[in-house]
């Protein structure tokens, strides 16, 4: 597979989205937990979407439970946790595996393009990023310790 736009995924309402849906924008990908040290980059992430949807940016999250069970509830608990504290407008996917036998074949792939720190393949913990251009290539990862904010420059490239 070239790019993303081969995967379907299921919303947090497990209805079906097809990738292609977002073809033609910058995406960032993040698998995330509500009770997580790295809880608070869901802030950061939204400030990201309202700076940059506009211009054809989209962040696509993925609710993990795979890190201390960090994201046990619901996926009707994850998305009112989401928007009571942080208001969030971009969506949130299915709860998924990352890692292992059952992560979800986008996360493979994801992995697969843009390995971690010494060629590893899993993700290492909640709040790993993946940026993607409007190809749908994944251009790069970011470790679950780079705040959204740090990514502006990386995006505002894809975006021109």
């Amino acid at each position: 597979m070239s790019n993303i736009y081969q995967f379907s995924v299921q919303n947090n309402k497990e209805e079906t989205i097809e990738l292609t849906h977002y073809a033609d924008k910058v995406i960032l990908i993040v698998n995330t937990a509500s009770n997580c040290g790295f809880t608070p980059q869901y802030q950061g992430l939204q400030t990201l979407h309202e700076s940059f949807q506009a211009q054809g940016f989209e962040v696509l999250a993925f609710p993990c439970n795979q890190f201390k069970q960090q994201e046990s509830g619901s996926n009707e608990e994850i998305q009112q946790f989401c928007d009571l504290r942080f208001n969030i407008k971009f969506p949130l996917f299915n709860k998924i595996d990352v890692n292992g036998d059952n992560a979800a074949p986008l996360f493979n792939y994801l992995k697969q393009e843009a390995p971690g720190i010494l060629g590893s393949k899993s993700i290492k913990w909640n709040f790993t990023k993946f940026l993607v251009n409007r190809q749908g290539e994944v251009v790069k990862r970011y470790a679950p310790t780079t705040k959204p904010e740090a990514i502006t420059a990386d995006i505002e490239k894809l975006l021109k």
